[in-house]
């Protein structure tokens, strides 16, 4: 069994339904002056490459201080409108019992996410999924553009080896991302992926959801 498990958020714990892009959208206007006309398919991607592509479908250019701004406008969207979050989202199915199952066998668990922290952090605790995650060693987009560092990174804070380590995401580049960490990857086929997608790319077993705790357990111990 894994020492340390890491979590992707969006599709694997929390659906937002609408809300997230609404969100974002807000975020954009408010940095760019802008109405976000389209964004580019975000599945896989960090806030930063987001931002700056889909900046670059609307003409402009974009720097480290744009995107800082931007951060700082999404983290303080979330805080503003956790209300419409909650009643538009969801925690995914089995999302807080799985948690909870791995937290009393005393894995160590936290996220990998490219969402910045603030925006991260609402979610969680909007949909009580906070409570077994060890939030200060997750790798967030504001730590690194790729996931692969941002994995290397969490395992790191957490004082682990990759070897201890186990990925669960929804989309292929979280199963990339595990590889090129060295981290074994359980993928959850609760997003736009499907399962063959999921173990094309590497993963060790795949879920469809995360309503059977045994499954969720039998799936970690097979990445080990």
């Amino acid at each position: 069994m894994a020492q340390l498990v890491l979590w992707d958020i969006d599709h694997t714990l929390v659906e937002t339904r609408g809300a997230g892009r609404a969100l974002w959208a807000e975020a954009f206007r408010q940095v760019s002056g802008m109405e976000m006309r389209e964004q580019v398919r975000i599945d896989g991607l960090t806030e930063p490459v987001i931002f700056r592509r889909t900046a670059e479908l609307h003409g402009l250019a974009t720097n480290h201080a744009d995107f800082e701004a931007f951060a700082q406008a999404l983290g303080e969207a979330h805080i503003r409108h956790a209300a419409a979050l909650r009643e538009r989202g969801r925690a995914l199915d089995g999302a807080a019992q799985a948690l909870e199952e791995l937290a009393s066998r005393g894995l160590h668990q936290t996220v990998v996410t490219g969402n910045i922290r603030a925006a991260a952090e609402i979610k969680l605790t909007t949909f009580g999924l906070d409570r077994h995650l060890d939030l200060p060693v997750g790798a967030y987009a504001e730590d690194a553009e790729e996931r692969g560092a941002l994995v290397s990174l969490a395992v790191k804070r957490a004082g682990r080896q990759p070897a201890e380590a186990v990925l669960v995401g929804d989309t292929p580049a979280d199963m990339q991302a595990g590889l090129t960490a060295g981290v074994r990857t359980v993928g959850v086929a609760t997003g736009r992926s499907s399962t063959d997608d999921l173990h094309d790319a590497g993963a060790c077993a795949v879920l469809s959801d995360l309503s059977d705790r045994r499954a969720v357990l039998q799936a970690l111990a097979s990445a080990l």
